[in-house]
């Protein structure tokens, strides 16, 4: 994986050559990444699904993390993107039947990681149940879900911790259930103002195309 070719882009996001996985987190250099957040309706309230990524990741293990997400490579567009649906969590779907949440630019360091995406962003709503996830568990370990507006405070600093549901699935395919309170600590560190931009725009969808007044 560390030797996969991606694209590279500079500040204003000109593309600007090729270059390994590897060598991208090491310098910094902007590249492209598709993320795909799926939410449920349950009696008139959202809930954001979140993966729970492998404890075998390089990067950011045991961490609640974006539905599905990948990095593009050097021969991918967007609409290829949508494999990472397929992939980690088992659903089909294509560009079509997602909303797009358009492009996040955004910045991550930890330790020698430097991510710097450009992340085409798209949601899906009620597309499955969380049971119906088919894990791709060298990648997922598990699935949990947020109501919407817990998710809100937690990265607007007005809540400390909020309640997390879901499971977690061993290598036979066993899920163990859970139900607990989280801080931020639980989830992928991107920046608050990342998070509170994609909620926000999750609410925006929401009230728009299927009426919710959340």
């Amino acid at each position: 994986m560390e030797t996969e070719l991606i694209r590279i882009f500079d500040e204003n996001e000109r593309p600007i050559g090729v270059k390994t996985r590897a060598e991208v987190h090491e310098k910094g250099y902007w590249h492209e990444a598709f993320h795909c957040w799926f939410v449920e309706t349950i009696n008139e309230q959202a809930y954001i699904h979140f993966q729970l990524r492998s404890e075998q990741k390089k990067d950011y293990p045991n961490l609640f993390d974006i539905t599905a997400a990948g990095h593009l490579l050097a021969d991918e567009t967007v609409v290829d993107g949508v494999r990472e649906v397929k992939e980690e969590i088992g659903i089909e779907v294509t560009l079509e039947e997602l909303r797009s949440l358009g492009t996040l630019k955004y910045c991550v360091t930890r330790g020698a990681l430097i991510d710097r995406e450009l992340a085409y962003t798209f949601l899906g709503v009620n597309k499955c149940s969380m049971n119906q996830y088919v894990l791709q568990r060298e990648e997922v370990a598990g699935m949990a879900r947020v109501r919407l507006e817990d998710a809100e405070g937690l990265w607007d600093g007005t809540k400390d911790s909020i309640h997390i549901e879901g499971y977690i699935e061993d290598i036979s395919g066993f899920r163990c259930i859970f139900s607990k309170k989280v801080g931020t600590a639980a989830f992928v560190p991107h920046d608050s103002a990342f998070y509170q931009e994609v909620f926000m725009k999750i609410r925006k969808q929401l009230n728009r195309f299927i009426g919710l007044k959340l």
